[in-house]
């Protein structure tokens, strides 16, 4: 079997972070380069222009020309007011980033030395990062999409896709020329066509050609203008084995194994669209390794502030 160059290339390793990212100094530095790529912008204003710069808790601040507004790099981001050092965020999205699998809470505990209620807040504001950055993410060409579910049958309950503890996600990958998986979409959502002509809305662009099993939902997507190769596949193994179905098949597998590989308790039914981000984020960047932490960091720049009880609302269900 040949080598699969994508999966065996080199990535960041932890000698080339530590001597880009070692110190505060030099993640300050970074964060900097990539939030004002331009020299300063006033977050508040707009203003392009600072009147001095000073420090202040070790911390670098610029006062705005124009309306006076003081705030340092971190201010108005996912970085805002967290009592962490730069260091500590920056390994965090180094282990992240270059896992193979996910990083569990308790694992990011251990390797950075901090509560696990520092951990998990830490993480949770770094998924909803990816989450924002892929937010907009289309698909277009030929598109294999499925319906498929996180977590498990109570005792005594429903089995199937009436479990009342399985939560409902759309897996959409669009595929190259040779059927290989290319980019992937994932999207915690109901089965319903509403919801189907909202994914296919804000997640796909022509044109386009959807693949779909029998689900009578996925039939709106003539109403989107896409082709509809449509196979009713029934159940069982044979449907698994299925090569039109081959990329999006794959990619729900290593989903699930990502995430019931890492995780021994995870509230599906509150965070599922964090955790589905993260894998979709990864994916979807797979093609440069060592590019990802810099797209990583670029998302946490731009993404808008958000406090702890923020990031512990759930996102409601479509």
């Amino acid at each position: 079997m040949p080598m699969n160059r994508v999966q065996f290339q080199p990535g960041l390793s932890m000698r080339e972070f530590l001597s880009l990212y070692g110190t505060d100094e030099l993640c300050e530095a970074a964060l900097i380069a990539r939030r004002w790529p331009r020299g300063f912008e006033c977050p508040r204003c707009g203003a392009c222009q600072a009147r001095t710069s000073f420090n202040r808790q070790g911390r670098r601040y610029w006062q705005c020309a124009g309306c006076q507004y003081q705030c340092s790099v971190l201010s108005g981001t996912l970085f805002e007011a967290s009592k962490l050092p730069l260091t500590s965020w920056f390994l965090a999205m180094q282990l992240l980033t270059q896992s193979k699998n996910n990083v569990s809470c308790l694992e990011l505990k251990r390797h950075l030395g901090v509560s696990y209620r520092s951990a998990w807040l830490l993480k949770h504001k770094i998924l909803e990062g990816m989450r924002l950055a892929e937010a907009d993410r289309q698909l277009t060409g030929r598109v294999e999409i499925d319906d498929a579910y996180l977590g498990g049958e109570r005792s005594g309950g429903k089995a199937g896709r009436g479990s009342e503890n399985k939560i409902p996600f759309v897996a959409a990958v669009q595929t190259t020329e040779d059927g290989l998986a290319h980019l992937v979409c994932l999207s915690p959502r109901r089965f319903t066509n509403k919801a189907m002509e909202d994914f296919l809305a804000r997640h796909t662009a022509l044109p386009l050609t959807v693949v779909s099993d029998g689900l009578n939902c996925f039939l709106v997507a003539t109403s989107a203008g896409a082709v509809h190769d449509r196979e009713i596949t029934g159940g069982g193994k044979a449907s698994v084995l299925n090569e039109k179905f081959k990329a999006v098949n794959t990619i729900i597998g290593n989903v699930k194994t990502a995430l019931t590989g890492t995780y021994h308790a995870v509230k599906f039914a509150k965070y599922a669209y964090r955790y589905l981000a993260e894998v979709q984020f990864r994916f979807n960047r797979r093609y440069d390794m060592r590019a990802i932490l810099g797209s990583l960091l670029s998302a946490l720049v731009h993404a808008p502030r958000r406090p702890e009880r923020g990031i512990r609302v759930a996102e409601l269900r479509r």
